[in-house]
């Protein structure tokens, strides 16, 4: 795997977050963080788009609201009444982001010119 696969990765989540919105009954998860999520998701989409067209600079803040976005996440376990479907979301969520964030943060190889 590569930073392409990390990049596609954190751009999937947040499109994931943009959708949470759309599909919350309002407790799980509850309507403020869906709305957060769909926040974090949009801003985190635009710089993953950004990333792609070779703006590296962008690379950082993505990182930061991704993983904003998966410690919003991490009350399901810890907050009684989740459903299990939730909880094995949340858990996703949770991996992946830190996937794609390993992916993407990873020094690239130095090339040496012979």
């Amino acid at each position: 795997m590569n930073r392409t696969t990390g990049l596609v990765i954190l751009a999937a989540l947040s499109v994931v977050d943009i959708v949470g919105l759309a599909v919350t009954d309002g407790e799980h998860p509850p309507y403020a963080i869906a709305v957060a999520g769909a926040v974090l998701g949009a801003a985190s989409l635009v710089l993953a788009v950004l990333i792609w067209r070779g703006r590296s600079w962008a690379l950082a803040p993505l990182v930061a609201l991704r993983a904003l976005s998966a410690l919003s996440a991490v009350p399901a376990f810890v907050v009684g009444d989740v459903p299990a479907p939730a909880l094995v979301l949340a858990a996703a969520i949770v991996a992946l982001t830190i996937l794609g964030i390993v992916l993407v943060a990873r020094p690239r190889p130095v090339r040496v010119m012979s």
